[in-house]
């Protein structure tokens, strides 16, 4: 055992070093790239919000003030209906949205470029326990008639019962929905007997892209679930699963429990949600995202031998280029390829983008074009 005197006699001795205590910045701050918007960092007002948030004691388990607060700041939103129910992440939010929607025999339409069919790693199927239709489309959006390639069956017991329509906005592509489009298709899933999710992942892109408040195209429209992202706008981490319909669903709270999002501190994503949607700043972020990507696709647009493939309408823009021209260009600026085979890539911009991170790209992709 410890001598007593010997611990009092340095109460304030600070530890040695070690690389747990030794924190220090392990990256250039100034170093931005064209990856994803998921590279980029916490916005400063959201940083300040979660400093607001913590302090003292606050109930677990979303049985906090801010998360009591943040009802009001998603009705101000989606209508006074809406409930949400903060969630870790983006495949999280997919996943209980889902199950909330479907049977153990449901499934759900989707297009075949959907993040919840290409990027999660099966999650949906897998944890959620339900069957993926999909669809070839045009620039990533469904239409009516591309969903009654799939809407059909329903007393078929050898096929999966299709239950839900799930569109994402804005698309994997860089594509909009607009009201009128989102409304079909409600309408047309409605009359089917099915509910409508909406992936939300980079919703405030559509809305800034729209000029619309997001109600337009999400409660007004008949979508019944809607999986809310804000790591993408700004935020440290976090997403809701936000129901406007909630006769469409049952038992959020033990989905949300039973699929592993379930935030004991629930508090900081609370509080970070409220910060985003209470003022502007979900706007602001999404507004300037999208118009450093339209900046981008004009530059693009000036150098001979690159291709834009979709509609630029938010904050991503895709191209075709050499191979060994993107190889090269990657080493001087991060982002992805697409589809490698095809020489695509995609380029994305952050709240943080800068118009000088633009230009240089630009510049950098005429010199590499020009080699």
């Amino acid at each position: 055992m410890a001598d007593p005197a010997t611990v009092e006699d340095h109460p304030t001795e600070a530890p040695a070093a070690s690389p747990t205590t030794d924190a220090r910045r392990r990256h250039d701050p100034g170093a931005r790239g064209f990856a994803s918007d998921n590279y980029a960092g916490a916005h400063p007002e959201i940083l300040a919000a979660l400093a607001l948030a913590n302090g003292g004691h606050q109930t677990a388990y979303g049985d906090d003030e801010y998360t009591a607060h943040l009802q009001d700041v998603f009705r101000a939103h989606l209508g006074p209906e809406a409930e949400a129910f903060p969630v870790f992440n983006g495949t999280g939010a997919n996943v209980v949205a889902l199950q909330a929607l479907t049977d153990r025999w449901g499934a759900v339409i989707a297009a075949e470029s959907a993040h919840i069919n290409v990027d999660e790693c099966g999650a949906p199927e897998r944890v959620g326990g339900l069957k993926l239709l999909t669809v070839p489309t045009e620039h990533g959006k469904l239409t009516p008639e591309l969903i009654d390639r799939e809407a059909y069956g329903w007393d078929d017991e050898h096929r999966a019962m299709p239950q839900v329509v799930s569109i994402t906005q804005n698309t994997e592509l860089g594509t909009v929905y607009t009201p009128e489009e989102i409304r079909a298709i409600c309408e047309h899933a409605h009359e089917r007997g099915m509910r409508v999710h909406l992936d939300g992942a980079r919703i405030a892109n559509a809305a800034a892209s729209l000029g619309v408040p997001l109600r337009e195209f999400t409660t007004d429209a008949g979508v019944d679930v809607l999986s809310f992202g804000g790591t993408k706008n700004g935020m440290l981490f976090g997403e809701a699963v936000v129901v406007l319909n909630p006769g469409a669903v049952r038992a959020m709270k033990h989905l949300r429990k039973l699929s592993m999002q379930l935030a004991s501190k629930m508090r900081f994503v609370s509080v970070q949600f409220e910060a985003l949607l209470a003022g502007d700043l979900w706007l602001r972020s999404a507004s300037h995202a999208n118009a450093m990507a339209r900046r981008l696709a004009e530059g693009v647009r000036t150098v001979d031998g690159v291709e834009i493939l979709h509609p630029v309408q938010a904050n991503a823009v895709f191209a075709r280029l050499p191979h060994d021209v993107a190889e090269r260009l990657r080493k001087r600026h991060r982002f992805y390829f697409w589809d490698e085979a095809a020489g695509v890539v995609r380029w994305m911009c952050s709240f943080d983008t800068t118009e000088e991170d633009v230009d240089g790209f630009v510049a950098a992709l005429r010199e590499e074009m020009a080699r």
